[in-house]
């Protein structure tokens, strides 16, 4: 078997079980059974007839698997699938094990199913991992894991900001007031827009949270570099201790903010690393200068100078030009032979 923890049922997470378990098993089925949750089937018609949800059904195009759904109240047709629940939740979940967050315990799941393949198979001379692994040779194989997203436009609030689920998660300050397109998955929030992913958080579950990047806000600093002492995403911002220990000296000195500004658009492309870099060297000259950093700065980022090429002797110059200064001479005489 395989098992997996998921803090609730939405589209989203039932897609991404779908990519952890074919990644489990070593590849993909023909044919995939479901008892008609309404994250895979939007509408149900006479008989065997379905409407698979449209990410869905990409889900079994990219893997090459048939989606089909069981009859209404025909419990006969799922197996043993409602026995496999009682035995997982007594192999796994007896006694009720306790983690720290979801990642640990699916790692503990995966690893007990691991350990239930070691057992005896009921009719067999082998163990069920053994006999898996001759059944393995069925699977479609997977070139590539599905991308389990679901996609929604939402527009860019004042404050550079989408709600998900009544949490807050930041895009870059020139997409305000713009509409993009978020990415919703099991783990991760991503806004693309133009054809490119313009930001990428991860996913928050609970209500009323903020989850800001500090980069996004970064160009607001050119006309409000007020907001280091006071904005949301400047005052909870963890910096390097190099940076920190100048951005505390900036701040003492007159229009600090905007000297302290500069230094973060500067490093917009650059990035912390350097920036912390720079600092760290104007520390070590005790030169707490912004120009100073600057200059730094720009000296670890510039780009490599080319290699000096090999001239050919051929095209080297034999014989230097010589000097003569008369020729100007007889260019003021009139003289232009």
């Amino acid at each position: 078997p395989f098992v997996i923890a998921y803090p609730r049922e939405t589209q989203e997470m039932v897609l991404d079980a779908h990519v952890q378990a074919f990644a489990f098993f070593g590849g993909a089925p023909r044919k995939v059974i479901y008892d008609n949750l309404k994250t895979v089937v939007d509408a149900i018609f006479t008989g065997k007839s379905r409407r698979f949800n449209s990410r869905h059904l990409a889900l079994a195009n990219h893997y090459l698997f048939e989606p089909v759904a069981c009859t209404p109240a025909s419990g006969w047709e799922k197996g043993q699938v409602e026995n496999q629940v009682g035995n997982i939740r007594e192999w796994l979940f007896t006694p009720t094990p306790r983690f720290a967050d979801f990642a640990a315990l699916n790692a503990h799941l995966a690893q007990r199913c691991r350990e239930l393949g070691q057992r005896q198979h009921p009719h067999l001379p082998m163990t069920v991992a053994e006999a898996w692994a001759d059944e393995r040779q069925q699977l479609t194989p997977i070139a590539m894991p599905f991308d389990s997203y679901v996609e929604q436009a939402l527009r860019v609030s004042s404050t550079c900001l989408v709600t998900i689920e009544r949490n807050r998660y930041s895009v870059p300050a020139p997409w305000a007031g713009k509409v993009v397109s978020v990415r919703v998955s099991a783990g991760q929030i991503r806004a693309v827009a133009d054809g490119a992913e313009i930001a990428c958080h991860d996913r928050r579950f609970g209500r009323d949270q903020w989850i800001c990047e500090p980069w996004h806000y970064v160009p607001i600093l050119q006309t409000k570099p007020g907001a280091l002492r006071h904005g949301r995403p400047f005052v909870e911002w963890v910096l390097p201790a190099a940076i920190e220990t100048v951005r505390q000296a900036l701040m003492k000195q007159a229009k600090g903010d905007r000297a302290f500004a500069d230094l973060l658009l500067a490093a917009q492309e650059a990035g912390l690393e350097a920036l912390e870099v720079a600092c760290q060297l104007a520390l070590e000259h005790k030169a707490v200068s912004v120009p100073i950093i600057l200059n730094e700065l720009r000296r670890l980022t510039e780009p490599a100078r080319p290699v000096a090429l090999n001239i050919m002797e051929n095209l080297q110059l034999k014989e230097a030009p010589a000097a003569n200064c008369a020729r100007y001479d007889q260019l003021l005489e009139g003289n232009h032979d």
